[in-house]
């Protein structure tokens, strides 16, 4: 099990940013495909307080739930990158 979990819904150009940026940093990262409908992203809610992804939960470096594909990917690079 990954120490990354990404909450995503598949096709959403947000989503494929990080993705694009995890799989560029080679990290390995859990998937969470969350349901269209936003009023049926419980999970995820639960999670971050909001229905929209992506969202990421990373446990080794203490990030509960980061939203904002901008951000996430600052973070992912500055906290992995090179």
């Amino acid at each position: 099990m990954a120490n990354i979990t990404l909450y995503e819904l598949p096709g959403c150009p947000y989503c494929m940013k990080v993705t694009d940026k995890l799989d560029e940093l080679d990290l390995e990262y859990d998937v969470v495909e969350v349901p269209r409908a936003h009023g049926a992203r419980t999970e995820v809610e639960e999670i971050s307080g909001q229905t929209g992804v992506p969202v990421i939960v990373d446990e080794e470096h203490g990030v509960d739930a980061m939203a904002e594909s901008d951000d996430i990917v600052a973070y992912l690079e500055e906290t992995y990158g090179a």
